[in-house]
């Protein structure tokens, strides 16, 4: 299992915000904010960090949007892994804010995706392998409930498990959100 990429895990919380939106999956009420119509808008007063500024907003609208749809306790999702993780996770930041251009074909790439399957979209930008999607497929089915998908084991600060819970959000349709998340170790 290899170590918790923090740049890997801003992409991969980028395509799924993006896939999120409500011009493509409808899970959450920001409507092309990561496409090309978001970058216009941002880009006259943010020219440097606009996809970043698009980014945060959208990250803040889908974990909110988790909570109000599943908000197990001592649960990880997503949107919110653990303190620890988050808070190295904002620490990245300005150093991701002064690399933007490293990042523009990213986002531009992100901002292109239309309705397509999570699995898909993650594959095709390199973000998760055939391997991992087989993974997903054979360990995650939607919670009795059927508002979450419950990921086997505890929480791990490892690409395995956040892959998972990014891939899980597969079992959402279009319009109907289910939250992938996990159980953080209580110890």
């Amino acid at each position: 299992m290899s170590e918790l990429d923090l740049a890997w895990l801003c992409k991969v919380r980028v395509v799924i915000g993006r896939l999120g939106e409500m011009d493509v999956h409808r899970w959450w009420n920001t409507d092309g904010q990561l496409g090309p119509y978001g970058a216009r808008m941002l880009s006259r007063g943010l020219p440097r960090t606009h996809y970043f500024a698009q980014a945060k907003s959208v990250f803040a609208v889908a974990a909110h949007r988790s909570l109000q749809v599943f908000n197990p306790p001592n649960c990880s999702t997503l949107w919110h892994l653990t303190g620890a993780v988050e808070d190295e996770f904002d620490s990245k930041w300005e150093a991701w804010l002064d690399d933007s251009v490293n990042w523009r074909p990213f986002f531009e790439e992100v901002a292109a995706v239309g309705v397509a399957t999570v699995p898909s979209v993650l594959a095709s930008l390199g973000l998760v392998s055939e391997e991992e999607i087989r993974e997903s497929e054979e360990l995650l089915r939607r919670s009795d409930s059927n508002n979450a998908v419950p990921l086997p084991n505890v929480f791990a600060r490892t690409r395995q498990c956040v892959s998972l819970l990014a891939l899980g959000h597969r079992l959402s349709d279009t319009g109907d959100l289910r939250v992938p998340y996990i159980v953080r170790n209580s110890a």
